[in-house]
């Protein structure tokens, strides 16, 4: 069985922007053997449109970029949209009772399905189908923007702490 996890950089006053601040080289190794490791990927629309960068080669791309859009590309990935008629190579549309979509693949599939996008985890966190919480605090205050949390908070339970290069802490938490 699949477990569900939501993972998203935030700043430190808790909101998520992937314009606001990139990763460095200790972090973005991280993230590609993260996504190396993972069964598949579950999108909401936003956070697909904006990961879609990684489907095609851009030729200003360094070594380690083309590693992780090798590691992306390669993983089945699953988008959960009320207006998309189409997606991507290696993904999948899920429409119509997202309960019982997200069920039948926690069944389907071993190892870790992450969850991005703050709205469809809200969405999977009130149908108790997040199974982990992974918050990578960066060192920055954004005041304003998307929230991590698209809604009121689960009680959660800390489960580790790591620092992850020099600037960013992973919390990970489970729910309570």
């Amino acid at each position: 069985m699949a477990k569900f996890v939501y993972s998203l950089n935030q700043s430190l006053d808790g909101f998520v922007d992937h314009m606001a601040f990139r990763p460095d080289p200790v972090l973005f190794r991280h993230f590609i053997d993260d996504v190396r490791g993972q069964a598949g990927i579950l999108y909401g629309r936003r956070m697909y449109e904006i990961m879609r960068y990684w489907d095609e080669e851009q030729s200003e791309w360094d070594a380690p970029e083309r590693e992780y859009a090798a590691a992306w590309q390669s993983k089945p990935k699953w988008v959960v949209s009320r207006t998309l008629k189409s997606v991507g190579p290696n993904a999948s549309l899920i429409e119509g009772e997202l309960e019982a979509a997200i069920s039948e693949l926690k069944a389907q599939h071993e190892g870790v399905i992450e969850v991005a996008g703050p709205e469809l985890a809200h969405g999977l966190t009130e149908l108790n189908l997040v199974d982990e919480y992974r918050l990578y605090l960066h060192p920055v205050v954004l005041g304003h923007g998307k929230p991590f949390f698209a809604g009121p908070r689960p009680p959660l339970r800390l489960v580790a702490s790591d620092r992850i290069g020099e600037q960013v802490i992973r919390l990970t938490y489970v729910p309570d």
